[in-house]
């Protein structure tokens, strides 16, 4: 048999290599999941004569299944367009393979019946209640039958997130993909992501980067920040710079901020997790322009560690001082400027931005005045670096340039 190279994300190799019960990419838009998908069910379909169930959690008709999904697939390899014949209610292959389209929820006494299902794939997996996974995953049950999925999540309580993401079976292999991860993310859709991301960051997690949909009246800085181009010049007061070291997993975390017309203005970030401290000035300085030649504001519960820095790469580094309620007073002077503008290179402050929250209980759903401590090391290292304000607050100098 001639071999062929496949045009599918390098990322999803995996996935799709070796055995799995479950096969699953779930992410934003543009990452050529649902086609790569699409492709790989042909694929399959080609060597081996089988029965494919296509499922979505609501089908109407034809029209709201992934036919057309397959058949683009098909198509765009000659030797599977060569190998499957479709029409409006069918695609068959010459060795007899079969692919099936059905809605779960409408459906459940059909589904329960059918047999010799090799494969399903559920498109928009998101939308699938508990109810249909439980119809639908012992109706798959031929051996070595496998389900797949593809979708972008939406709320941490769906039953989708809780069964693939939050605590995912045995024997699955299940990703994130995103539109980095897609080699051919065509330029029209490279636009519409960049408007998306200055509109409405909060929008553009969920739709581009997969993120499930967060409750807005928790978020602290809800309605207060955006992602923008910008460029500081000798009007903008600044920079201010802060440094907040990691624990265990959390990322260590530096920023390089500006005041501009009573707004703030996130103009570089740099760091990571399990960065050791001997790399922490290298990599850190190499990433933000001119950090080492301004005063860097670091977390006081680190003493050792400001110490070394000072004498290896970061000669003006200090640390703040703390105080009882330090946290919500510098949460507080961040939310009175005007407006936060984060620089689109500022990929992680962003994210904190959208995910920084204040508790909610879990069984009135009131918002609680205490802060979740979570998403907050870019957070905390700006209020490292604006420290001095915060503790002067009040002072209308520097925010009315």
């Amino acid at each position: 048999m001639t071999e062929v190279k496949l045009r599918i994300p390098p990322k999803l190799h995996d996935v799709f290599d070796g055995e799995a019960r479950y096969r699953g990419a779930y992410g934003g838009r543009g990452s050529g999941k649902s086609y790569s998908f699409a492709k790989m069910l042909a694929v399959r379909g080609y060597m081996d004569s089988m029965r494919i169930l296509c499922a979505r959690e609501l089908q109407n008709s034809l029209k709201d299944s992934s036919m057309s999904e397959v058949i683009e697939a098909i198509e765009s390899e000659p030797w599977l367009a060569a190998h499957y014949t479709y029409g409006e209610s069918y695609i068959r292959g010459k060795n007899g393979t079969e692919f099936i389209f059905r809605g779960l929820r409408h459906n459940s006494r059909e589904i329960k019946s059918m047999a010799k299902i090799q494969i399903c794939w559920v498109e928009e997996a998101e939308a699938v209640s508990e109810q249909s996974w439980q119809v639908l995953i012992p109706t798959i049950r031929e051996p070595n039958s496998e389900i797949w999925l593809t979708w972008n999540p939406e709320s941490q309580d769906s039953a989708t997130y809780k069964r693939f993401i939050a605590d995912p079976p045995p024997n699955s292999k299940i990703i994130k993909l995103n539109w980095e991860d897609n080699p051919w993310f065509p330029d029209v859709l490279e636009q519409e992501r960049q408007a998306d991301l200055r509109r409405d960051p909060a929008y553009y997690a969920h739709v581009w980067e997969g993120e499930t949909i967060t409750r807005t009246d928790a978020q602290i800085f809800a309605g207060k920040w955006r992602v923008d181009d910008f460029e500081p010049d000798q009007n903008y007061a600044g920079p201010y710079c802060g440094l907040d070291f990691g624990f265990a997993q959390d990322p260590t975390a530096a920023v390089k901020c500006w005041m501009y017309k009573d707004c703030l203005y996130i103009e570089h970030e740099a760091g990571r997790a399990k960065l050791e401290l001997d790399e922490t000035a290298p990599t850190i300085t190499a990433a933000i322009p001119d950090f080492a030649a301004h005063t860097i504001r670091a977390d006081s519960a680190r003493p050792e560690s400001i110490s070394y820095l000072k004498r290896h790469g970061l000669p003006k580094i200090t640390a703040v001082k703390k105080w009882q309620g330090s946290v919500e007073d510098g949460v507080q002077y961040i939310k009175s400027f005007r407006e936060i503008i984060i620089h689109p290179r500022c990929t992680s402050t962003a994210q904190e931005f959208r995910l920084y929250s204040y508790k909610v209980d879990k069984n009135s759903g009131d918002i609680l005045p205490q802060i979740v401590d979570a998403y907050n090391h870019y957070v905390d290292a700006i209020r490292y670096a604006l420290a001095p304000m915060i503790q002067n607050k009040g002072q209308p100098s520097i925010r009315t340039l």
